[in-house]
């Protein structure tokens, strides 16, 4: 299967904020995104017990070979990769459930940003969950990779595979 994984650093996408967010359950191809709602964010903003985390240049560039290692380790496809500062995306071919690969890829990034020693050890880096879509097609795939390789913005540590 291949999927579009997209998680972010602790604190930097909380639901209501302005970038939009989905509820559980409502994560569906062609949901609507949530309506920004000040309250809500602040309701969040206020039960986290750390500040928001963001991944420097350094940084990126662990997250993107902790998410090549994985991939070697697990016998999984990188097929394309965006570390941004408060975001990661990816978009991989692997016969797992995206739960899995998701924490996995969290999992990897972590143990390798630990050996960083930037951070205290109890350091949140990254948000509960994320997002977990199938991509069911080639075209979905190429779609998914265009738009984690060229619609993110300013490019910072980015991987395109040599995918078909």
């Amino acid at each position: 299967m291949r999927y579009l994984i997209t998680f972010a650093c602790y604190g930097n996408h909380l639901h209501g904020d302005e970038c939009g967010s989905v509820r559980p359950g409502h994560n569906l191809p062609g949901s609507r995104l949530l309506e920004p709602d000040s309250w809500h964010v602040s309701v969040e903003r206020s039960a986290m017990d750390q500040a928001p985390y963001a991944l420097d240049q350094h940084s990126r560039m662990a997250v993107l070979e902790a998410l090549h290692e994985v991939c070697t380790h697990r016998g999984w496809s990188l097929l394309a990769a965006h570390v941004r500062t408060n975001h990661v995306h990816i978009v991989v071919e692997a016969e797992a459930r995206p739960e899995r690969i998701m924490n996995d890829f969290k999992s990897y990034a972590s143990r390798r940003l630990n050996d960083l020693s930037a951070d205290p050890s109890n350091r949140k880096r990254w948000a509960r969950h994320g997002s977990t879509r199938w991509l069911w097609n080639d075209q979905s795939v190429r779609e998914a990779i265009r738009y984690v390789a060229e619609k993110q913005g300013e490019p910072m540590e980015v991987f395109v595979g040599d995918w078909r």
